[in-house]
């Protein structure tokens, strides 16, 4: 056994002493330490101890009291932990089209429902959420707990939407960033996908870059007419602008030897796509964690010690006041 505040002990000893020894040598006034009041509702009874007793007892307690304070454990030494599971990049598409009421409410809050399945089917990997439109920015760094990720998936609100049209080449280029280190290298997007013109530059990423990606395409192909922030439809070149659907987004995906799947109600695809990078990665070991594995024992002198210093308390005799004396 060995302490973790061994200091503590030496540093609160002395007060100790101190008040041991005020305690023999006013043994007969050591009760005017205490308020009356408060005598007499600890009191059970006078005389439930002696004198000696009591003080031996308070005295005791206090000492346990400081043996717990200095936390006494036993130690078992270090112990190294290997952290297994896989790591990826969850992209969430911002841009306007999201606003889109193709599906229920709209899709941007149709892929965070998708986005919060899939961390209940990950629950062991470690993941990082990114936002994306114009330009992607981090929500949330690589992180297993997943409970937090949610409230940050979950706080993306439409005041989050970005009308700028949606840049995948800067998805691909932050993403490689952030998965610089990582291997397998994961990325998982949650969009209505995008032009093919505009996916060449990153599936060049994606391919030189050697990310696996695997794409959650939500919306429908007969499309809704994009939307701002009040609800309006939007009008280019005099008609009502329409947002579809674009399933070439899922080209890349396969391209680069991942998976696409079409949101639908349930969670049945986002089931069939984490078997699929499970199948195809192995969980990888992301490091080993070295802890000091030691048994607090604290508790138990401080417990000891509270039951002695009440047992001390509820036997202090009532102060006697002899007839006739102020």
């Amino acid at each position: 056994m060995s302490f973790v505040n061994p200091q503590l002990f030496w540093i609160m000893i002395v007060p100790l002493l101190l008040f041991a020894f005020f305690v023999i040598r006013h043994k007969d006034n050591v009760t005017n330490v205490f308020d009356e009041e408060v005598l007499k509702r600890l009191s059970v009874g006078d005389n439930a101890f002696p004198l000696v007793a009591r003080n031996i007892l308070m005295l005791v307690a206090f000492l346990f009291m400081l043996i717990a304070l200095a936390r006494p454990v036993v130690d078992h030494g270090d112990r190294v932990v290997q952290l297994k599971g896989l790591s990826a990049v969850v992209a969430l598409d911002i841009s306007g089209s999201m606003r889109a009421k193709d599906i229920y409410p709209n899709r941007l809050e149709f892929a965070k429902k998708k986005i919060v399945a899939l961390l209940n089917e990950m629950p062991n990997d470690e993941l990082s959420v990114i936002a994306f439109a114009h330009s992607p920015f981090i929500m949330a760094p690589f992180s297993s707990d997943k409970a937090t990720l949610q409230q940050i998936v979950e706080g993306v609100t439409d005041e989050y939407i970005n009308m700028s049209s949606t840049d995948f080449s800067a998805l691909g280029e932050y993403s490689a960033e952030l998965l610089e280190k990582k291997k397998p290298k994961i990325l998982i997007v949650f969009s209505d996908g995008g032009e093919k013109k505009d996916l060449e530059k990153f599936a060049e990423t994606i391919k030189d870059e050697n990310i696996f990606l695997y794409v959650v395409l939500v919306g429908t192909v007969e499309g809704s007419p994009v939307v701002d922030e009040n609800g309006r439809p939007l009008n280019y070149k005099g008609a009502i602008a329409i947002t579809q659907r674009n399933d070439d987004l899922g080209e890349v995906a396969l391209e680069s030897k991942g998976a696409f799947v079409v949101a639908n109600t349930g969670t049945t695809e986002i089931k069939e796509l984490v078997a699929t990078i499970k199948a195809q990665h192995k969980n990888r070991e992301q490091g080993e964690v070295t802890i000091h594995d030691r048994e607090e024992l604290f508790y138990y002198p401080l417990a000891f010690g509270l039951f002695l210093l009440l047992l001390s308390f509820s036997s202090l005799p009532q102060k006697r006041r002899e007839n006739g004396r102020a």
